[in-house]
């Protein structure tokens, strides 16, 4: 690949997806673990404000950013049809738009909107919680799993 705007281009998503990928792969680490050992009173409290928390101009901007640039590099990969890494591209942008960006609108956002009408401590909360952690956790295995492997795709279009 060549130096100028493309190769930039391709940096900043490399820079873009790992950065969202380590975000997901901390809580599939250990920030669902340390809720689910909670009592769901408090786990549910704790998920409702780092969901609100969540939603900051910072984070947005790397995590709707990175979907637009993904977006912005299938197009000019289309487009331009680079004589290396076309794949690697394609499947970066693939990868992070299905499997990190959408999944989070199809999976995990719903899951979120279900537990904001829950007001912690209420048996319904309490009855929701184990599910939503399991669930909630194993859609956000495959988002980090996807970015991580959008950032490894741009990595290796760029060698």
């Amino acid at each position: 690949m060549d130096d100028g705007p493309y190769f930039v281009l391709v940096v900043l998503g490399v820079l873009g997806t790992g950065l969202v990928a380590g975000v997901f792969c901390a809580f599939s680490a250990f920030v669902m673990k340390g809720l689910a050992a909670l009592p769901p009173a408090q786990g549910v409290a704790a998920m409702r404000a780092i969901n609100g928390a969540a939603v900051t101009a910072a984070f947005m901007a790397v995590f709707i950013g990175s979907a637009v640039l993904c977006a912005v590099i299938a197009v000019v990969t289309f487009v331009l049809w680079p004589d290396g890494g076309t794949v690697e591209l394609l499947v970066g942008s693939a990868l992070y738009l299905v499997g990190a960006f959408g999944v989070t609108i199809a999976a995990n956002v719903p899951r979120n909107d279900a537990l904001a009408k829950l007001e912690p401590g209420t048996p319904e909360a309490a009855a929701y919680w184990p599910a939503y952690v399991r669930e909630w956790t194993m859609w956000n295995h495959i988002r980090t799993v996807a970015a991580a492997g959008a950032a490894l795709a741009y990595l290796l279009a760029l060698t």
